[in-house]
């Protein structure tokens, strides 16, 4: 007889690859940059989050370089042993300038940082409100904290409105700008709902944070508001990685004390802490980045606005709608074919019945390589039917 855990795993595989929705990993070279490679072939890559194009920037790897000089390798140990050093400490203080706040927490990925958002700050009798298109890792922690947790219908604030009660703890969690459909959260009018009902607001602005807004301080500048708890990562438009909790003074001593996300995980490196310092630097300074992301978007509109599947969004993140799981993989794959590493976002990722490419523009795009997207995939479509 097959041991129980093995029947479980493979029937669940079997299921998935039955369904088309089996996932694979792929060894790509230069997947962060606008061209990469696999398999020895060489791709338009429109599938990376590196939308303002500092992923490979050669003054942000000499940055590394520096702190790599300056700190050696890894950290040695969690931040409240012997782990954070003045890179730490700097990157903190950069964080709070840039965007308003009193403390930053640091974690080493904005799942982190949102889970022990959610479990250090919820107790039993605290309602938790999500909008029901939150990242994986907002809703698995709501469903494993002690909190109640109830989700309203996306971006709808009257229904919010509805289920929000003034009693007691309530905090109130939505994304700046949705991953998988590029838009973004009515801001002011969530916080407006929450403030009403004495609830705190929670923004994850992973997708936001660098591209919107005033120096790139992100969806919260630019629906200019301030919320209790704002989580920001720096794999995308920072283009490293961990990830950050800005919030007031109290608040940040507290999660120091009780998210154990932080206190019991080695920290991230100096040298990275280092570097990121220097990509807050380049995101407030560097302009032109962002304004040549607001350009390829026009373009971007001007060439597919007419086509069915084309979703109008305000951000780099362009979903193109198909529906069926099997085409979606068709259209991806033909395109691929043709030199596009586009990616298909499949369930569970995204409901049933909306399957979809994820089209990310970074600013080293360039027009030309936009008007061979817009051929490739009309074609792709087109046989595809």
């Amino acid at each position: 007889m097959t041991p129980a855990f093995k029947s479980r795993i493979e029937g669940a595989l079997s299921q998935r690859a039955q369904q088309g929705l089996s996932r694979r990993t792929q060894v790509i070279f230069s997947g962060n940059q606008t061209e990469l490679e696999c398999d020895g072939k060489r791709y338009i890559n429109f599938s990376a989050n590196d939308y303002l194009g500092l992923a490979n920037d050669q003054s942000l790897v000499r940055a590394w370089q520096q702190g790599l000089s300056l700190y050696g390798c890894g950290s040695g140990a969690s931040p409240m042993v012997t782990g954070f050093s003045p890179a730490h400490s700097n990157l903190e203080a950069a964080l709070c300038d840039w965007l308003g706040f009193e403390r930053a927490i640091l974690f080493g990925s904005g799942f982190a940082a949102n889970q022990a958002m959610l479990f250090s700050l919820l107790e039993k009798g605290d309602f938790l409100y999500q909008d029901k298109l939150n990242h994986a890792s907002l809703q698995e922690a709501g469903h494993l904290s002690s909190a109640t947790m109830k989700r309203w219908k996306h971006n709808d604030t009257r229904h919010l409105d509805t289920l929000l009660d003034a009693k007691g703890c309530s905090l109130v969690v939505t994304e700046g700008v949705f991953s998988m459909d590029g838009d973004l959260a009515p801001l002011a009018n969530i916080a407006q709902v929450a403030k009403q009902k004495n609830a705190w607001l929670a923004i994850d602005d992973a997708h936001g944070i660098g591209v919107l807004g005033e120096e790139g301080r992100g969806s919260c500048d630019l629906a200019a508001i301030k919320p209790e708890l704002l989580v920001v990562t720096f794999g995308k438009a920072f283009g490293l990685s961990g990830a950050a909790i800005l919030c007031d003074q109290s608040t940040g001593d507290y999660l120091a004390q009780f998210a154990r996300h932080h206190v019991y995980s080695t920290a991230i490196p100096p040298a990275q802490a280092f570097a990121l310092t220097h990509a807050i630097e380049m995101i407030r300074t560097q302009r032109w980045r962002r304004e040549k992301l607001d350009e390829l978007q026009q373009t971007y509109a001007l060439l597919l606005k007419n086509e069915a599947g084309y979703v109008d969004t305000s951000t780099p993140i362009k979903p193109w709608i198909i529906g069926d799981a099997q085409r979606t993989m068709a259209v991806s794959e033909h395109c691929r074919q043709q030199g596009l590493w586009l990616t298909a976002i499949r369930p569970p990722t995204v409901l049933q019945g909306t399957s979809r490419l994820r089209i990310t523009l970074t600013a080293n795009h360039n027009t030309e390589q936009l008007k061979v997207l817009a051929r490739s995939l009309l074609q792709a479509m087109g046989e595809s039917k």
